[in-house]
């Protein structure tokens, strides 16, 4: 973590830091982020996290669409565009912002309002932050790379049974994300999940 002192150090008053946390499934982003932040507390930075599965869709519009199933994860389960305009375009300049959070009991989205007046550092975690559409509105970038047998064995019993939903939705959407997005390519720093 003393690597990325310097890089919050650099972070101006009064200016607005966006940081994009990328990685596949289960690589271990939500521990990472709350390190970060513990950083970021010593350093006397306010900062915001947001996790980009708080903006998923209506279940109706990412399953049984007729497409896919690996295309409706990586193409479905979040209005692209929409969060490209209303997200990460703000990020850097509004103080407010109002966003659809996905209420998994209600399976629909709520639109809540956001402050960030007084973060310095907005942190961004989630899958597949590096697609074409979103990267360049990061002013930096930290990919978590985690093989895959070790974020499957990261997953709890249950759900390691239903091997058929990650070969047909989450590996192929990986697969298809390293291969025409190349986000350890473009990513700012990468971080081996030894060091995690």
């Amino acid at each position: 973590m003393q690597q990325f002192t310097s890089l919050f150090k650099s972070v101006k008053r009064g200016e607005r830091f966006v940081l994009g946390i990328d990685g596949l499934s289960r690589s271990g982003k939500t521990t990472f982020v709350k390190r970060l932040g513990k950083v970021l507390e010593n350093l006397n930075i306010p900062y915001r996290i947001l996790h980009i599965d708080d903006f998923i869709v209506d279940s109706s519009k990412r399953y049984n669409t007729g497409k896919d199933e690996w295309y409706e994860y990586y193409s479905l389960q979040w209005d692209v565009l929409w969060l490209k305009e209303h997200l990460f375009e703000k990020l850097p300049i509004s103080d407010t912002l109002f966003l659809p959070f996905y209420n998994h009991e209600k399976d629909q989205q709520e639109l809540k309002e956001v402050g960030l007046k007084d973060a310095s550092v907005v942190i961004v975690e989630g899958v597949f932050l590096l697609r074409e559409e979103w990267r360049s509105l990061f002013d930096y970038t930290i990919f978590l790379d985690c093989p895959r047998e070790v974020r499957f064995s990261r997953e709890n019993s249950d759900t390691q049974r239903n091997l058929q939903k990650f070969e047909q939705r989450y590996w192929k959407a990986e697969d298809y994300y390293l291969e025409t997005e190349s986000p350890k390519d473009k990513a700012n720093f990468i971080i081996p999940f030894q060091l995690l």
